[in-house]
C-alpha cells in the first residue's frame, strides 16, 4: 500500500513538473538558457569556416598591410579620400586580427577556451569595424561626388574635415561597445562564442543590431545616389564632348563606380538583409528548424560581409590614380629585386644579348619618354 501510494505521488509531481515546463516554453517567458532546449548545428559549416576565415586572414592582411603602407609612405599627398582610406585599412586591419580567433574556436570544435570577457570583446570588435568601414566608404561616395561639381567649393574637400568625421566614428563606436562589453545578457553559454543567441530577456542587444542595419542603408542609399550621379555624369560627359582629351577616360571611371557599388552589394547586402530575420528569431518565439535555418544562413552571409576585408584594397586603387601606380611602383621594384638576384650565367646572357642588340635611335627614345601616362583617376 504505502509502495502504491509512493508510486501514484511521484506521478503526479512529474506530470506538474511537464505541465509547468511547457507552460513556461510555450508562453512569453523563456529562460536565459533557451538556446540547451534547442541545439544548433555546429558541424556542418565548421571545416568550411576555418578554410575560409583562414584564406580571408592571410589575403587581408597582406592587402590592407602594403595599402597602408602606400597611404602613409608613398601617397602622401593629403586630401579627403587618403584620410578616410586609411581609416578604412587600420579598421580592417582589426577586423581581420579577429579572424585567427574564430579560427581557432571552430578548430576546437566551437569550444571557447579564453574566458566569456575576450569572448565579447573579440565579438564586438569585430563587427564595430565592419560598420566603421561600411560607414566610411559611404562618406568617400558623398565626398567624391560632391568634389564632382565644377565650381563647388566645399569643406568636405578639405583634409581637416575628414579628420573630424573619422574622429567621430571612432569615438562613437568606441562608446557603443564598452557597455557590451562590460555588461552581461543572462544568456551566455560557457565554452561557448559567435553562437545563436536568444535575447527574449536581453532585447537592448537586438534593437541595437536594427539599429546599425538601418545605418547599413542608409549608407547603401547613399553609394547608388553618389557613385550613379558621378557615373550619369561620367557617361554624358564622354558622349557630348568625345573629342576632349580625357573622353575615353571618362566612361571607364564610370565603370569603376558601377564595379564599387557591385562590390559592395554582394558583400554587404546580403548579410543586412537577412539580419532583420535574425534579430527578429532572437527576440520572438521562434520554432527551433527556423533558428537553425536563421544561424547557418547568418554564418553564410557574414562569410560575405568579412570578404570585404579582402576588396577592400582593389577598391583602392579603383579609387586613386595615385595609388595604383604608387603600388605598381612597389611591386615592379620587388621584381627588379628578384631578376637581380638571378644566377651570374642568366645575368651574363642578358648583358650579351643587351650588348649584341643595335640601340635605338635618339628620336625614337625622346618619342617613348614624350608619351602620355596612363590615366589617373
Amino acid at each position: 500500500m504505502t509502495s502504491l501510494y509512493s508510486t501514484s505521488f511521484s506521478s503526479a509531481s512529474y506530470v506538474v513538473t511537464l505541465n509547468a515546463t511547457l507552460a513556461t516554453t510555450q508562453g512569453h517567458k523563456l529562460p536565459a538558457g533557451d538556446n540547451q532546449t534547442c541545439r544548433m548545428d555546429e558541424t556542418s559549416l565548421r571545416i568550411p569556416l576555418i578554410l575560409f576565415y583562414s584564406v580571408f586572414f592571410a589575403f587581408g592582411l597582406v592587402g590592407n598591410v602594403l595599402s597602408l603602407y602606400v597611404f602613409l609612405f608613398v601617397h602622401t599627398k593629403k586630401n579627403s579620400v587618403r584620410v578616410f582610406l586609411i581609416n578604412i585599412a587600420v579598421a580592417d586591419l582589426i577586423l581581420i586580427a579577429c579572424l585567427p580567433f574564430r579560427v581557432l574556436y571552430h578548430s576546437q570544435h566551437n569550444q571557447w577556451t579564453l574566458g566569456p570577457v575576450f569572448c565579447k570583446v573579440v565579438g564586438n570588435i569585430f563587427y564595430m569595424n565592419m560598420y566603421v568601414s561600411i560607414t566610411l566608404l559611404g562618406l568617400i561616395s558623398v565626398d567624391r561626388y560632391v568634389k564632382m561639381q565644377r565650381g563647388v567649393r566645399s569643406r568636405m574637400q578639405k583634409s581637416r574635415w575628414s579628420i573630424l568625421a573619422c574622429s567621430v566614428i571612432w569615438a562613437f563606436s568606441l562608446t557603443a561597445i564598452v557597455p557590451m562589453i562590460a555588461l552581461s545578457e543572462g544568456n551566455e553559454e560557457r565554452g561557448k562564442c559567435f553562437q545563436y543567441r536568444q535575447r527574449l530577456g536581453a532585447k537592448g542587444k537586438a534593437y541595437f543590431n536594427f539599429f546599425m542595419v538601418a545605418v547599413f542603408w542608409l549608407v547603401f542609399f547613399c553609394l547608388i545616389v553618389s557613385y550613379g550621379k558621378i557615373a550619369q555624369n561620367l557617361l554624358a560627359a564622354s558622349r557630348n564632348k568625345p573629342d576632349l582629351p580625357n573622353a575615353h577616360r571618362y566612361s571607364r571611371t564610370a565603370k569603376k563606380s558601377f564595379f564599387v557599388l557591385f562590390i559592395f552589394t554582394v558583400c554587404f547586402v546580403p548579410y543586412h538583409t537577412f539580419r532583420i530575420f535574425y534579430v527578429h528569431t532572437q527576440i520572438s518565439e521562434t520554432p527551433c528548424s527556423w533558428r537553425r535555418v536563421a544561424d547557418k544562413t547568418n554564418e553564410v552571409a557574414l562569410l560575405f560581409s568579412t570578404f570585404n576585408s579582402c576588396l577592400d584594397p582593389v577598391l583602392y586603387f579603383l579609387l586613386s590614380g595615385s595609388v595604383r601606380k604608387a603600388t605598381m611602383r612597389i611591386a615592379g621594384n620587388l621584381l627588379h629585386l628578384q631578376d637581380s638576384t638571378g644566377n651570374s650565367s642568366t645575368a651574363e646572357f642578358h648583358r650579351t644579348q643587351t650588348l649584341s642588340t643595335p640601340r635605338p635611335s635618339l628620336s625614337m627614345i625622346n618619342t617613348l619618354r614624350v608619351q602620355p601616362p596612363s590615366g589617373q583617376d
